[in-house]
């Protein structure tokens, strides 16, 4: 009885073909040579690396996208609130000194109110842009709302102011709406009086 268990021909045939592969598989399996283990292992370093890079850079840019989603999240609800800055720098100035003597409150409302929406305005970093006549105009930051000749002022120059501007970190929400001149002529000199210059 033995003897039929070694015998070959009695053994399985699937059994012996799995045998014969593994056989092949162990001899096929020769030990990779130095230059392959070396490229293997830069090719594998290059990998992380530039995993490691890739990380870094989504890190990075999430940072950046939160920092702006900060900043300039406010923008659309900012814009909506110029009109009403507007609306109340235009009643402060239309406001005649009559009217300032029989209602001082309702003055001085206005004016704390104004002054309140400025301050919120700072508090989500949205600065005024409030150019000055005589200044010369950047297109950066100032609208030219039109063009006039007018004398003794320099071309380029900001000869009236409509609207302030405001800008919320280095975007623009709107640029202060200016009147330049156009004037061509050379600005005469200013005449100072001398006996005003000698003390």
């Amino acid at each position: 009885m033995a003897q039929e268990h070694d015998d070959p021909f009695l053994d399985d045939p699937e059994t012996m073909e799995e045998e014969a592969l593994e056989a092949e598989e162990l001899q096929e399996l020769e030990p990779p040579s130095i230059e392959e283990v070396e490229d293997e292992n830069i090719q594998l370093k290059d990998r992380l690396m530039r995993s490691m890079a890739e990380t870094e850079n989504m890190r990075k840019r999430g940072e950046r996208d939160r920092r702006e989603a900060e900043l300039y999240g406010g923008t659309k609800l900012a814009r909506d609130l110029l009109s009403v800055h507007d609306n109340l720098g235009r009643a402060l100035e239309n406001l005649d000194d009559q009217l300032r003597e029989s209602n001082p409150k309702l003055v001085e409302g206005l004016e704390l109110t104004l002054r309140e929406l400025l301050a919120v305005f700072e508090k989500h970093k949205i600065l005024k842009i409030d150019p000055e006549i005589g200044d010369k105009f950047d297109a950066k930051v100032h609208q030219a709302m039109f063009e006039a000749p007018v004398p003794n002022t320099k071309k380029g120059s900001i000869i009236q102011v409509m609207a302030s501007g405001f800008v919320v970190g280095n975007r623009l929400i709107r640029a202060a709406q200016v009147g330049i001149s156009s004037n061509t002529d050379p600005v005469a000199p200013v005449k100072t009086d001398p006996e005003k210059t000698e003390e």
